[in-house]
């Protein structure tokens, strides 16, 4: 408990200097955090899974990830990735709140695999916890602050303590800062709640780039829920860290990037065996 409670005072103060960092806006255009969330869609592919969500996914809301099965778990940690990363202005940092469980079963993070995913490493705030209560806090202290890009909370299972109360708590600090939350649920099943949208996550085999290079991480994603539509999918996408864009697979974009196999070229005749002797 003491630990937890020094991480969770060692938060604060980051955030509180995060916060008086943060540079104002300009006089005469400044908007409140929850005008600025409600008017402003992230961009995810700019085709079909926008097209669902009305625009884009909403900024400044709660958003909660499944993984399909266990062996998909590394997935949906990299989708809520992709999805902080589309979500975070430039500059401005995300936090990570896990709780020590999940890390034990889904691994820890790896700054190369992260600088994969288009992420410096030096831009996460990492926070690990034991409890998942202490990890409900820490996540809610953070979505509070709007001088943060986005913030994932990563409980582990089904905790009592991440009810509907405190998912519309989450909902309502991320509406206030503008920043928007993303809640990573491990094993746990899809179960009604506050968020607005709630996504299934299964990892695809990448196709691979020239030269046989590794491809981009490919998933299969369900919108299981919208708040303001009916769910949809699934769509196959690959998240392209440069754009900071899902994007169709090649193979499912373009049929001429079928690599074409050619026959295997007939053996050469062989002259017959020569008895010896």
């Amino acid at each position: 408990m003491d630990t937890a409670r020094t991480t969770l005072s060692a938060l604060r103060q980051r955030i509180a200097a995060l916060e008086t960092t943060a540079r104002p806006a300009p006089p005469g255009e400044a908007l409140s955090p929850r005008a600025t969330a409600r008017a402003s869609r992230i961009a995810l592919d700019r085709d079909a899974v926008d097209a669902a969500l009305g625009g884009g996914l909403a900024r400044g809301a709660l958003h909660e990830i499944h993984a399909a099965s266990g062996a998909d778990t590394i997935a949906a940690s990299g989708f809520s990735l992709a999805l902080a990363l589309a979500a975070a202005p430039a500059g401005r940092p995300i936090v990570w709140v896990r709780q020590d469980y999940a890390a034990r079963e889904g691994g820890d993070l790896h700054a190369d695999g992260l600088q994969a995913l288009g992420l410096d490493p030096s831009a996460l705030i990492l926070v690990q916890l034991r409890d998942a209560l202490a990890v409900l806090r820490a996540g809610g202290e953070a979505a509070r602050c709007g001088a943060l890009g986005a913030v994932i909370i990563e409980p582990w299972g089904e905790p009592k303590a991440l009810d509907l109360t405190t998912q519309r708590r989450f909902s309502l600090a991320a509406e206030a800062s503008g920043v928007t939350v993303l809640l990573l649920r491990p094993g746990a099943r899809p179960m009604p709640g506050g968020a607005e949208t709630r996504w299934l996550v299964r990892s695809e085999p990448a196709v691979p780039l020239a030269m046989n290079a590794p491809g981009h991480p490919t998933f299969d994603l369900t919108l299981l829920r919208h708040r303001h539509g009916p769910p949809g999918g699934p769509w196959r996408l690959e998240w392209n860290r440069d754009e900071k864009l899902f994007k169709r697979p090649a193979l499912l974009r373009d049929p001429a990037a079928v690599p074409r196999i050619e026959p295997a070229p007939k053996p050469a005749e062989r002259a017959p065996f020569r008895l010896a002797g």
